[in-house]
């Protein structure tokens, strides 16, 4: 009789020993009292010289020290990591295991059955601590990483990792193609001559140490090798020194090159890359540095200038993907409303859009939105004199030193793009240019067949583009052309560069699938069928034994979550079908749960009203005038609409919603022109 050979995973996958850091107990509290008691002045005086302060030495000499002092109080140790390894075991339970054979080789029974009970009451408590943890996981549904963390230990669900070879000659071709945009920059980098009465940017002690404190410690550290828990741990003792090194760059316009410092890992982004384009470059800084750059953008945000771009829906309050979205659906269906119409939308993709900042003509442009020149100088230097590396496991590339683009690891990276492109605005009032960050989209209102403002429009972003060293990658860039007319037009083709731009019928923007006919049953099945498959983890929770709270905190942070992904724009005008579709899911997690969820409708109602809340309140918002009182004030004006596709657009449900209400809510007069970001409290309780 054959019978399959049985191979045991532990015979399968050898034994891997891996080196970790551990922190024994009470090195937090040894640092503490290392840094409190050091005299950091010392550094200072170390690297002063002709009453001048050398900020490359006195940042060096510092983080030095960390490191020296942290590999004092750690220890490196070598970890045995077995398949068969059960997660809750740790090391009193080892040492509980190693009493009980001592116990059984001696022969004492005695000593055998205490041994025996200290064991069995010893893995009772690991379990306990150990379900303990990964409850924590499921502590707040907003948390996604944490939540799938959980999910990983309970099931043991890991997706397979990619990995890139070592190979050390692939590891230069790979830098060389990250930095390939570096000899088309031949602006060359000129700090400007400080103006009379020119403020220099100044960090406080109590700033310095609010950022140190809400640093994640778990990320991996930069090319420092300075672990954010130092960081963290010892905000209060290391503030001081810190701010006084940020002040120092700041007042000196020069940022330290180990700040600057760029590892790139490499990660495919399929399972057998093919080219370099098929290689994603995560870039990992110095968490100093990110801690520096949050300080300076936060300091920038702070100062928007009036000519800001109102269709730059990123990095603004108020603003989001959802409103970017309806106000490309606004115009077009607004505009659908009247005869002899169609739509031209053009959703612009951009090669390496941050890779291809030219430091030069950012500044300038920064000059103009009111930065202050000291600040100026300081991005400047920022962006140019860069070391990167491509680093896979301990094989390293050579380091070249970079002074195009911005990292797309640093804090910095995307907001500078989006004041980079805050002048590119259409020519002509038929078209409209809706940003969120490198997103741009051109929306093209056609009347009477005459293409020529749109297409010239086209032509002169293309310009733009070539003049601020932006690449359109017209293989990615796509059109959908919105026509509702009874009698068949053949529509043009629009070239870019003497290439033809891909017409198709569906595309995904911002997360949402649009479609030539603004119907929202593609977005309704795809969010459907990624929900569904959620839901098998869902049912792997309720297996494991997981309780009500845990699986129901999973559901609104991985399904739900899913199910509401830009809610507002898509679900008043979806059918009835795609709804009752949607809330079949709903119901499916009710019965794993075992508790009664929000109805997709209730979540809905309660977000739109909300959302027109906040947009009735905003003046700054594009869509803000379309909120307006009556002269009573107790309702708002209605908005009129000859098609139902109109009528069912977000803006107007919005406007029904309010006026559906008994009586209109106090609309909040939110502040103008911030460029801050805060999330709303959810209206529904569980």
């Amino acid at each position: 009789m054959l019978m399959p050979a049985y191979r045991p995973l532990v015979k399968v996958t050898k034994p891997v020993l891996k080196q970790v850091r551990v922190w024994p107990e009470g090195s937090s509290e040894a640092l503490q009292d290392c840094f409190s008691t050091t005299d950091w002045n010392m550094f200072r005086e170390a690297a002063t010289h002709n009453n001048s302060t050398d900020i490359q030495e006195y940042t060096e000499t510092v983080s030095a020290y960390i490191t020296k002092c942290t590999d004092d109080v750690t220890d490196l140790k070598t970890v045995t990591v077995r398949a068969n390894q059960k997660p809750w075991l740790t090391g009193e339970v080892h040492k509980l295991l190693k009493a009980r054979n001592a116990a059984f080789r001696t022969g004492d029974q005695a000593g055998l059955r205490s041994a025996r009970a200290n064991l069995s009451h010893g893995i009772r408590k690991a379990k306990r601590l150990y379900s303990k943890k990964i409850s924590q996981h499921f502590s707040d549904s907003r948390d996604t990483q944490n939540l799938w963390q959980g999910i990983q230990s309970i099931t043991g669900y890991k997706p397979h990792p990619q990995t890139c070879d070592s190979d050390t000659s692939l590891l230069n071709d790979l830098n060389g193609f990250f930095a390939r945009f570096e000899p088309l920059n031949n602006t060359p980098a000129q700090k400007s001559i400080l103006p009379p009465g020119d403020q220099v940017l100044t960090l406080s002690p109590d700033s310095v140490r609010r950022a140190f404190s809400r640093i994640n410690a778990r990320k991996a550290p930069g090319p420092d090798n300075i672990p954010g828990r130092v960081l963290r741990d010892c905000a209060w003792e290391l503030a001081e020194v810190y701010t006084d090194i940020y002040n120092t760059s700041l007042s000196q316009a020069v940022v330290p090159t180990c700040f600057k410092a760029t590892t790139i890992i490499p990660v495919p982004k399929k399972a057998s890359p093919s080219c370099f384009n098929d290689y994603r470059p995560v870039a990992l800084t110095p968490i100093l540095m990110k801690c520096f750059e949050r300080l300076v953008m936060h300091h920038i945000k702070s100062l928007p200038p009036p000519s800001l771009d109102p269709y730059q829906f990123a990095y603004r309050s108020n603003h989001s993907t959802d409103d970017a979205i309806s106000t490309v659906l606004h115009s077009a269906l607004t505009h659908l409303d009247k005869k002899n119409t169609y739509v031209r939308m053009l959703f612009v993709d951009f090669s390496s859009a941050f890779n291809t900042i030219v430091p030069q003509q950012l500044i300038h442009k920064l000059d103009s939105l009111g930065l202050s020149t000291s600040l100026c100088n300081w991005l400047l230097d920022f962006l140019t004199g860069r070391p990167q590396a491509v680093r896979v496991g301990s094989s390293t590339s050579s380091i070249p030193t970079l002074n195009t683009g911005a990292p797309q690891g640093c804090v910095l990276s995307p907001l500078l793009f989006t004041l980079l492109t805050h002048d590119c605005t259409p020519a002509h009032t038929s078209n409209l240019f809706v940003k969120f960050a490198d997103d741009t989209t051109v929306v093209g209102l056609i009347s009477n067949n005459d293409e020529s403002h749109y297409r010239s429009e086209v032509s002169r972003l293309a310009s733009w583009c070539k003049h601020n060293n932006l690449s359109l990658n017209t293989e990615k860039t796509k059109e959908i052309v919105v026509d509702f007319s009874r009698t068949h037009t053949l529509h043009t083709p629009l070239f870019i560069n003497g290439t033809a731009v891909e017409r198709v019928s569906s595309t995904k923007f911002l997360g949402v699938h649009v479609t030539e006919d603004l119907s929202w049953s593609t977005n309704s099945a795809s969010l459907a069928r990624k929900a569904n498959q959620r839901l098998y983890f869902l049912r792997k929770l309720r297996r494991a034994g997981a309780p009500t709270p845990i699986m129901t905190t999973f559901y609104r942070g991985a399904i739900e979550s899913i199910l509401t992904s830009c809610f507002t724009v898509w679900y008043g005008a979806c059918t009835a079908f795609c709804r009752r579709t949607l809330q079949r899911i709903v119901r499916a997690a009710e019965k794993i749960v075992g508790t009664s969820l929000p109805s997709l409708q209730v979540l809905y109602s309660s977000r739109l009203t909300r959302k027109a809340l906040r947009l009735a309140g905003d003046p700054s918002h594009p869509l803000h005038s379309f909120f307006s009182l009556l002269p009573s004030g107790r309702r708002l004006r209605s908005l009129g609409a000859r098609t139902s596709r109109l009528r069912d657009s977000p803006i107007h449900q919005a406007v029904r919603m309010l006026n559906s209400l008994p009586a209109l809510p106090p609309i909040p007069i939110l502040p103008q022109h911030t460029l801050t970001q805060h999330p709303d409290p959810p209206l529904i309780q569980y």
